[in-house]
């Protein structure tokens, strides 16, 4: 018995130290350093089964196998800068799909704001460590001259879908989605792509996009998650002074009080108190706030005009652009 603990006890230690050196590996500078032959090699050993490619022929021949053992696959196309939001679009691609890919590639042509682009946050290791936690079975981090070695000159036209709320405030903003969404999904040729609904209005535009260029992906809604105090989770809470962050949570908790409102307050009653309350905090100021039709993404006058009545909300914290959304009438969301 007392051998048998001994064992026990030295075994524990073992596993210890190993956890150490593993620690220790990842934060020694040949890991970190930005040498892409070097990287593909350690993520390689490191992540076991995830592989990191950065060539559309890499992917290609990677899912080939996969796609000639009729196995299903999942994609999760993302800026980066992975939360636990991002993760959880991972996960649900893993419950209902045999491969999973994730993308990580900040996209230019869907930034209208030039110093939003130079700011948005990007670190690949910290990601790729986020999703060895998760089942990703291929991460794909290509370059610009990858996804685009031409100029991308196509336009789109999605009617009323992009002249509202994003769109009227970031103009062009949807056609750069729609350019790197459906090249994305030519090079991986997913069977299901997982989006989050916290980006609504984009949502409701790659499903748009994906019936005007007949593409066979089935667009998979997946909800919101927020962090513990209410505030949505995004890439660019990381960016918030101490003081935004304090007071960010606000945005979440005012659409969520204002549906109490619904029962006996009009529309416009409902947004003018939710825009008061919100412009009433310092440190944050509403672009716009919209109740319109889950579908159409047009503003409602009345709560009797659709079935499906949604709230949106663009709020600046400085120089940070959050957004949000709240349901008031609910129906599953259809592509």
């Amino acid at each position: 018995m007392k051998y048998k603990l001994r064992f026990e006890i030295l075994t524990r230690f073992l596993m210890i130290i190993q956890s150490l050196l593993t620690s220790i590996l990842l934060l020694c500078p040949a890991f970190l350093r930005r040498d892409k032959k070097r990287l593909k090699d350690i993520t390689s050993d490191y992540y076991n089964t995830m592989q990191v490619v950065e060539t559309i022929a890499e992917l290609q021949k990677l899912l080939v196998n996969y796609k000639n053992e009729n196995q299903t696959v999942g994609f999760v196309p993302t800026m980066g800068a992975l939360h636990q939001g991002h993760l959880s679009l991972v996960k649900q691609a893993a419950q209902s799909s045999d491969v999973v890919v994730v993308s990580i590639f900040v996209n230019p042509t869907q930034f209208n704001n030039a110093k939003d682009l130079e700011r948005y946050p990007r670190d690949l290791q910290t990601d790729l460590n986020a999703l060895s936690t998760v089942k990703c079975d291929i991460v794909f981090a290509p370059d610009v001259n990858e996804v685009y070695p031409e100029k991308d000159t196509r336009t789109f036209d999605f009617g009323n879908l992009e002249t509202v709320m994003e769109g009227k405030f970031r103009p062009g903003h949807f056609n750069g989605v729609a350019q790197v969404v459906s090249r994305l999904f030519e090079m991986v040729r997913p069977d299901k792509a997982y989006f989050g609904l916290k980006d609504f209005q984009q949502l409701a535009v790659i499903c748009a996009m994906t019936k005007q260029l007949q593409l066979p992906v089935e667009i998979m809604p997946c909800e919101i998650v927020r962090e513990e105090d209410g505030l949505a989770m995004s890439s660019r809470n990381m960016l918030l002074s101490d003081a935004q962050r304090k007071n960010a949570p606000l945005i979440a908790s005012t659409l969520f009080e204002s549906c109490n409102f619904v029962a006996d307050t009009s529309v416009e009653g409902v947004k003018n108190k939710v825009i008061e309350a919100i412009n009433a905090n310092k440190e944050l100021e509403v672009e716009y706030f919209e109740i319109v039709d889950g579908f159409t993404l047009q503003p409602v006058d009345k709560w009797d005009e659709s079935e499906y009545i949604v709230a949106c909300i663009a709020v600046f914290a400085g120089e940070i652009r959050l957004i949000d959304n709240v349901t008031y009438k609910k129906r599953d969301h259809e592509c």
